[in-house]
């Protein structure tokens, strides 16, 4: 099992400090390490590696034949090229997606931008478009500051289903820490409730998931 964790928050975790959709994702990733023996484990730390955004000459870039590009645009291509290459190569993808101003982050639609391109990661046929990034499963751990969860504030869920399952990622599990910024005793329940699903998703060796 190839897995590949993507850290989406601007904040840096370092010393058990810093994002809590890291911390999150860290766990879950070991949980994963811990059931499957002999898993690899790819972290792609957005907060410590800030991806490029996808502006005019990046378009240049990848509308040049590979061919005709100058050595500046080659070197931007192949940054987008080493994520897609993470991406088609992972089993199971683990998200840590904070929500900031009610949608993903800049440091995540980044890594999105670079991940989708046509005729690499989805296609569009006759039929219409056919994503190329099947066969994994997805976790998303979700931290906000307050509770949105079901409401129409929450447009993070709607628009990663979108754009993971256009790209055939169907299987996405999404897990709610939320309340973080309500208070110390609504932050602990938030990574509590959190853990808990986590357990539910993926229980402990010899435990069975709580209905």
């Amino acid at each position: 099992m190839n897995i590949l964790q993507v850290n989406s928050s601007a904040r840096v975790f370092d010393n058990d400090q810093g994002s809590h959709s890291t911390r999150l994702a860290n766990e879950l990733s070991a949980r994963l390490l811990r059931q499957h023996p002999g898993a690899t484990l790819t972290v792609r730390d957005l907060a410590r590696q800030p991806h490029p955004v996808l502006d005019e000459a990046t378009l240049g870039a990848l509308f040049t034949p590979p061919e005709a590009r100058s050595a500046e645009q080659a070197a931007r291509v192949a940054l987008d090229d080493a994520l897609i290459a993470e991406i088609q190569a992972a089993d199971v993808v683990v998200l840590g997606v904070p929500m900031y101003n009610f949608g993903v982050t800049a440091q995540l639609k980044n890594w999105i931008d670079a991940i989708a391109r046509a005729r690499v990661t989805f296609q569009y046929t006759e039929k219409g478009p056919v994503g190329l990034l099947t066969g994994k499963t997805v976790y998303a751990v979700l931290s906000r500051g307050g509770v949105h969860r079901g409401t129409d504030r929450d447009s993070q869920v709607p628009y990663l289903q979108s754009v993971l399952g256009f790209l055939g990622m169907t299987d996405v599990h999404f897990i709610y820490a939320e309340g973080l910024a309500m208070g110390p005793e609504a932050e602990a329940q938030a990574l509590a409730s959190a853990r808990q699903e986590i357990d539910q998703l993926l229980p402990a060796q010899g435990e069975s998931a709580v209905a």
